[in-house]
């Protein structure tokens, strides 16, 4: 906007001129007497154009960038409100002895499938070599209260196709003995199976995300990795949102409700996903 030129009013210095308006300073002549001042600031607090139609225009202006530096005031009162809850969080996590991520997601082949929501348990697999060859795989972070995350992909899909299919919570009573087969018991209530229509919709790469390669969606090998507890936390919070028998979103309410219990995070703050999928 070009100011030189216009006449003004300053409720000290009286009646002047502007004379040059460079970047963020305006400089104004008050008969002769050569003063600067921020531009946009001073207007509205000390200066007034006399022109009305630019006095008009101005005023937009300063609308404008009020409501710009209250949207930048937000954003970054909201981030010191998620980095104060992360810190809380974390506190949580060190004052009840819960690894930040102690929950475990599954890649379940064809069978596993067909089986998995009738036995409700799955297996960690076998060591393949050493001289604990044929025994099941451990997996130290598991305790009960732990989620088992199920996803599964067709072999034709690419791996940010891969859907979840359920979860199960640990049983109450594990204490980190898997068997002779690997399988890890379940919870006689909390567990979840989704119809095929909302499994579309859930998206395991929404949730999970390798932060030294946020863009990456590569499963790589194995069958199971372990999962974070905050992402389980959003993936029980959107599957509520995908229910709609009644019955259906009760019990998974009370899940979500026990889990976060259960690894100390905030049922009222939990963050929005911000998984591969959505960089």
């Amino acid at each position: 906007m070009n100011l030189i030129n216009e006449e003004i009013t300053h409720k000290v210095f009286g009646e002047g001129n502007i004379v040059d308006h460079e970047g963020s300073i305006i400089t104004i002549d008050f008969n002769e007497d050569i003063k600067k001042f921020v531009y946009p600031d001073a207007f509205g607090k000390f200066i007034t154009l006399n022109d009305r139609n630019t006095a008009k225009s101005l005023k937009k202006i300063l609308l404008k960038k009020e409501m710009e530096e209250e949207e930048l005031d937000r954003q970054r009162a909201e981030k010191i409100e998620r980095q104060v809850l992360e810190q809380q969080r974390r506190e949580r996590l060190k004052n009840h002895k819960i690894h930040e991520s102690s929950q475990l997601v599954f890649w379940l082949d064809e069978e596993e499938q067909q089986n998995v929501f009738t036995d409700w348990q799955v297996s960690t697999g076998m060591i393949q070599s050493g001289k604990n060859k044929g025994q099941p795989n451990r997996v130290a972070r598991l305790g009960p209260n732990s989620a088992v995350l199920l996803t599964a992909r067709e072999s034709d899909q690419p791996e940010t196709e891969r859907r979840i299919l359920g979860l199960y919570l640990v049983e109450e009573t594990y204490s980190g003995n898997l068997g002779d087969n690997g399988m890890i018991p379940s919870h006689a209530e909390f567990r979840i199976e989704l119809t095929e229509q909302e499994a579309e919709k859930m998206l395991f790469w929404n949730y999970y995300i390798n932060q030294n390669y946020p863009h990456r969606t590569t499963w790589n090998s194995g069958k199971h990795r372990y999962f974070d507890n905050v992402w389980t936390a959003q993936i029980l919070q959107d599957i509520i949102a995908l229910q709609t028998d009644d019955e259906h979103i009760k019990k998974s309410k009370n899940l979500l409700e026990y889990f976060c219990q259960m690894n100390a995070i905030d049922m009222d703050n939990i963050p929005e996903a911000s998984g591969a999928l959505k960089q």
